[in-house]
């Protein structure tokens, strides 16, 4: 199954969850703000969001510094 993972096609098994890619890409939850078709979702709904063919996924990591 094909996504578009930050602007990049990108082959995902079918059934996956946006906490599966996350811990897949070994990206820890807590740290990342995702956004799936255009939705921004909370952390807690990670793990029930069920990726489809053609899904659009953002992931933003803030990063602090000076």
């Amino acid at each position: 199954m094909r996504i578009k993972l930050n602007g990049e096609e990108t082959e995902i098994t079918a059934g996956m969850t946006l906490l599966d890619i996350l811990n897949d890409k070994n990206i820890d939850p807590g740290t990342i703000i995702a956004e799936v078709d255009e939705v921004i979702l909370k952390p807690e709904e990670f793990g029930s969001c069920m990726l489809h063919e053609g899904s659009v996924v953002e992931i933003l990591k803030f990063v602090g510094g000076g």
